[in-house]
């Protein structure tokens, strides 16, 4: 529920009960993934997605019962080929949705209120709710933040509190979203993850759907050049936090990159060294100058991030190459440079360079093959590549 965070707190500070559809598992080819949300106050307005429009209308029928009856609920939805007008995923995928109404007096209330609160802070966090097993634990919500310390509970069971807490604290670490199966066991509870969202549920046990909530994955751009302000704004769309980088202050300005979170003068590879990225962080050098590239690209190319790119063109990518290799990097750490950056889709001007560039990120995070869909045979949703991330 955290991409409507920013609605539902406000919701919850003016004192609105609502409902919230929450996506806990996905099969096959479906629009949206776990955590996606939908909610409907008690005033029939309605905010979020679930499915992109294909249950959409039947989810809020269910917002508005959950509201009338106050219990939480768990729908499977899929496609029908006995009813073309049955309530389904046209796409053919099957979708599990938790609805849970969050009344004056429901006891998850103050729980969703400090994770949603702390979301909008930008401050990481991880919610677990119960979404299977006994009936008496349905519903129970646990906020668990990174240093391990937790509020809420999931009925009463102290063991199953810390089991919980421990799991949702390892998604947290690794910023991802989906389900935890825990069952009983000598010592205790033990769990089995599924975090690309798909439905495995210990008999007996509880399942826990885990959100993580952490701050935007980073995109570093390299070069005050005018592809590099088209970048900045297609990484923005993309929800990234955006920092553009350039040794030269003429260039480096906010008034040519209104749109960057952050404008650093430095030397591109003293400034990588000394930032902090991690595995969803973005490079993306636009330099094309020796005397930039291939510092910056040792430094980049021993770093565990997510993608790293550079632009040029293939004379100027062979001879990068060769002076990187002179520098001392590896053939392995060579062979993940992405270099011309972006894919061939005949791009001419900043504006589809950047196109070009964000379409590579996209592919290489969601497992894409970057050839087109027409005729392709290839999956649209790439579910089970990579695991659900809040970005």
């Amino acid at each position: 529920m955290f991409d409507i965070a920013g609605e539902l707190h406000g919701w919850l500070t003016e004192g609105r009960e609502f409902a919230v559809a929450t996506v806990v598992s996905v099969s096959g080819s479906a629009p949206r993934g776990p955590g996606a949300a939908l909610a409907v106050d008690s005033g029939g307005t309605v905010i979020g997605s679930v499915s992109g429009g294909c249950v959409e209308g039947a989810v809020y029928d269910l917002c508005v019962r959950a509201l009338e009856e106050g219990e939480t609920h768990v729908e499977r939805f899929g496609y029908s080929d006995e009813d073309a007008f049955a309530v389904g995923l046209t796409c053919g995928g099957v979708i599990d949705i938790m609805v849970t109404p969050v009344g004056a007096q429901a006891p998850a209330r103050q729980v969703l209120r400090a994770a949603l609160s702390a979301a909008v802070r930008g401050e990481p966090g991880a919610l677990a709710r119960v979404v299977e097993g006994p009936a008496e634990l349905l519903g129970g919500a646990l906020l668990v933040r990174p240093d391990g310390s937790y509020e809420g509970g999931l009925g009463g069971l102290p063991e199953l509190d810390r089991t919980a807490a421990a799991e949702a604290g390892a998604l947290l670490d690794a910023g991802r979203t989906g389900t935890v199966a825990l069952a009983a066991s000598g010592a205790g509870w033990e769990s089995s993850r599924t975090e690309s969202g798909g439905g495995s549920y210990c008999p007996g046990g509880p399942t826990l759907l885990v959100e993580s909530s952490v701050p935007p994955p980073r995109m570093i751009v390299f070069g005050a050049i005018d592809f590099a302000a088209a970048l900045v704004r297609a990484g923005k769309f993309l929800g990234y936090h955006v920092t553009v980088c350039d040794a030269r202050p003429v260039f480096a300005t906010r008034a040519r990159f209104p749109d960057a979170d952050e404008i650093v003068v430095d030397w591109p590879h003293r400034y990588l060294r000394g930032t902090g990225t991690d595995a969803r962080t973005v490079l993306c050098v636009l330099t094309h100058d020796a005397k930039f590239d291939v510092p910056l690209l040792r430094v980049a190319l021993g770093l565990p991030v997510a993608f790293v790119g550079a632009m040029g063109s293939r004379r100027t990518h062979a001879d990068r190459e060769r002076r990187l290799r002179e520098a001392g990097v590896t053939e392995r750490d060579l062979a993940r440079l992405r270099s011309p950056i972006g894919l061939d889709l005949g791009a001419r001007t900043p504006e589809e360079t950047a196109l070009s560039i964000a379409a590579e990120i996209v592919a290489a995070r969601r497992g894409g093959t970057g050839v087109p869909l027409t005729g392709s045979g290839t999956p649209i949703h790439h579910d089970g590549h990579k695991t659900s991330a809040a970005a």
